[in-house]
């Protein structure tokens, strides 16, 4: 008999909400961000919510959004299909450089990362002269692409062949990491970058201009939805599904060129993906659950089946998990994505200085500077704390600590 170590939140006119939070602290806001969303009449059974749980656009992230006949396109948001990929490999800690900048160096060359914004020159995030690798990934997404296009005309003006291997900015990040064992790990975290970003904004508005008159009944206009089998409904799980492949093959391309970049720093021949994770943390599909067929959008959370293997990072100056799912059905089969942030982006600019940033990555080989403050190991909650309050959801594999961190 599992143990039962959520509490169980009821909503007056709306489904309830199972929060996986003991210990773990949720902000007003996000509890009532969550509580909206249960009213949505189209909600299946109860909301489960992660660990990590914290405000969104819309919907709140670290919450897993089971529906019947409706899909909620700002629940999955514009980062369609984020998610993250790690490989274990045959180095061992001491198989590395004693000084690993020349290897973070080696694979800053390799995966283009971070943005400028100008009018002139391009941008450094984007391919220049994509490489044949990406070239011959697109030329397989791109026929289901081209379909997608065909109907929505505005989508091929965004950034999407030139993206196909990038990592992006914010939050997304290449890590070299130790296990338990002094094993060498590389994982990265990101998504469908710029096409992903103007699909999930394009059938937003696609929702929110179906529901034009209907708006002021939601409890937010970025619960806004598309009723099945109406023709935006079929066309967003299309367009979607199309961002979610490509979010996963960028992570695989990533993940060879960092391979490729660590043989040219590392002498010694070596082996990948005995153990490899890709994971979306982001993202919706059709799933069975209480013996029913429904839609499953989980936004920051992770498909924790039993026996299916998931990746849990902490910050950027914190330790990282790869689990296996219990298959716990009443969190829909999921776990957490990540630690969760316990401050914006913007308070913790304010709050922590460069010299904070330092401190708390000393162990890290990685940037330091005003640009990343935003990604401040203490603007996160607790990992530990965290992973202990979804001890029924997951089981640790692996404890994997950052050597090395990329950030855009």
């Amino acid at each position: 008999m599992q143990e039962t170590t959520y509490q169980l939140l009821e909503v007056a006119n709306g489904k309830p909400i199972k929060l996986w939070t003991q210990g773990v602290p949720v902000e007003p806001e996000a509890r009532a961000q969550l509580m909206n969303t249960a009213q949505m009449p189209f909600i299946f059974k109860h909301l489960a919510v992660m660990p990590d749980v914290h405000l969104g656009k819309g919907s709140t992230i670290g919450s897993v959004i089971p529906t019947v006949g409706a899909i909620i396109p700002a629940a999955v948001g514009v980062d369609i299909g984020c998610g993250m990929i790690a490989a274990r490999t045959t180095l061992m800690a001491g198989d590395l450089p004693d000084n690993l900048h020349g290897l973070r160096c080696a694979i800053e060359a390799a995966v283009p990362h971070g943005r400028t914004h100008s009018r002139k020159g391009r941008d450094k995030g984007a391919w220049e002269h994509v490489p044949a690798q990406a070239d011959q990934v697109w030329s397989a997404l791109h026929p289901r692409f081209k379909a997608i296009t065909d109907k929505y005309p505005q989508l091929e003006r965004s950034n999407n062949r030139h993206h196909l291997g990038t990592l992006g900015t914010g939050n997304h990040f290449v890590e070299v990491c130790l296990d338990e064992a002094n094993r060498v790990w590389f994982m990265l975290h990101s998504g469908s970058r710029g096409v992903g970003n103007a699909i999930g904004n394009l059938f937003i508005q696609l929702a929110q201009g179906d529901m034009r008159q209907h708006l002021a009944n939601l409890p937010d206009r970025d619960l806004a939805y598309f009723e099945e089998g109406s023709q935006h409904f079929d066309d967003y799980v299309e367009a979607v599904g199309w961002a979610q492949d490509f979010a996963r093959q960028n992570r695989e391309l990533m993940m060879r060129a960092v391979v490729q970049a660590t043989r040219q720093v590392i002498s010694k021949p070596f082996e990948v993906a005995l153990e490899a994770v890709n994971c979306h943390h982001n993202y919706v599909q059709n799933e069975r659950h209480f013996g029913e067929e429904i839609l499953v959008t989980r936004k920051g959370a992770v498909s924790a089946k039993k026996g299916e293997l998931g990746i849990i990072p902490g910050s950027m100056g914190a330790k990282s998990f790869i689990v296996r799912g219990l298959g716990n059905e009443e969190s829909f089969c999921s776990c957490s994505h990540g630690a969760g942030r316990t401050m914006s982006r913007t308070k913790a600019k304010n709050t922590f200085t460069v010299a904070d940033q330092i401190r708390a990555t000393a162990h890290v080989e990685c940037r330091k500077d005003a640009d990343v403050i935003d990604e401040i190991p203490m603007a996160y909650k607790d990992i530990d704390q965290v992973m202990h309050a979804q001890r029924e959801l997951v089981e640790v594999l692996h404890t994997l600590r950052q050597v090395v961190c990329v950030k855009g």
